[in-house]
């Protein structure tokens, strides 16, 4: 994916470089920690997968500096975007991106943890109020894991307690989020599909699973699943997607970089 990266100097009292990254063919500028975590086409991935006509209240739940939630509202203009995210800086580099995008009419930052129902609750946001929830939670087990010593990078690749119960309890409170009838869009590793579906498995239907591939001749390194709050349809397979063929990323996989395509499945 071809990006512009400008250094920046830190705000005062903020700590890390910061730099502002151009995605979606530079109709998304980014601006975010030039160390530790840095967002992509796991974010790129995660926004794309998301109906084209989607129009209402979207929650992107983990937001970090706002990747996918930004990516999802630029490609859908009758969508109003809910951006939660509990780390205090991310959270105003969100903000940031809000602006310096042309979405603070349609964008909002809510500062909370989404694995906390009180908290959530006193930054105003209500259970059941979003059409859609899309997510990239961390994807390690802490008991799992050699843990960074970048705190931030550890916040966002770790989940906050080891075992299984971790990411139900996140897919939990992010379809708690979706009004019903809504979906809920999450991204993760394929390890963990057999958490994702038991945990679905009683609050949303037609689960879809589209795996996605590196490249051809590999085992899939990402998954993709949507399910729709109160739906009884079954369990269903998408085709796959694959990101490389022998020299960059596939046709496909390049248009959705640059915002020109959307994932249909």
């Amino acid at each position: 994916m071809a990006r512009n990266c400008v250094m920046a100097e830190a705000p005062a009292g903020v700590s890390p470089p910061l730099v502002t990254d151009a995605f979606l063919g530079g109709r998304l500028l980014l601006r975010q920690p030039a160390e530790g975590h840095r967002y992509g086409t796991d974010a790129v991935l995660l926004a794309a997968a998301a109906p084209n006509d989607f129009s209402g209240l979207a929650i992107d739940a983990g937001a970090g500096v706002g990747a996918a939630g930004l990516a999802l509202a630029i490609a859908r203009p009758g969508l109003r975007i809910g951006l939660l995210e509990n780390d205090s800086l991310l959270a105003g580099l969100a903000r940031e991106n809000l602006l310096q995008n042309g979405l603070p009419d349609r964008g909002y930052v809510i500062e909370a943890d989404l694995l906390s129902a009180a908290s959530r609750r006193a930054a105003g946001l209500i259970d059941e109020s979003a059409g859609l929830v899309i997510s990239n939670p961390p994807f390690l087990d802490p008991g799992r894991v050699r843990l960074s010593p970048d705190l931030r990078k550890r916040r966002a690749h770790v989940m906050p307690a080891a075992g299984p119960a971790a990411l139900a309890a996140w897919i939990a409170a992010a379809v708690a989020l979706v009004a019903p009838g809504g979906l809920f869009i999450l991204i993760h590793r394929p390890a963990a599909l057999p958490v994702i579906l038991e945990t679905l498995a009683t609050r949303a239907g037609g689960v879809t699973v589209l795996p996605v591939y590196p490249r051809p001749g590999t085992s899939a390194g990402r998954i993709l699943v949507r399910g729709k709050k109160g739906s009884r349809a079954p369990l269903a397979i998408a085709p796959p997607l694959v990101l490389h063929d022998g020299t960059g990323f596939t046709p496909a996989v390049e248009a959705i970089h640059r915002g020109a395509m959307l994932i249909d499945w």
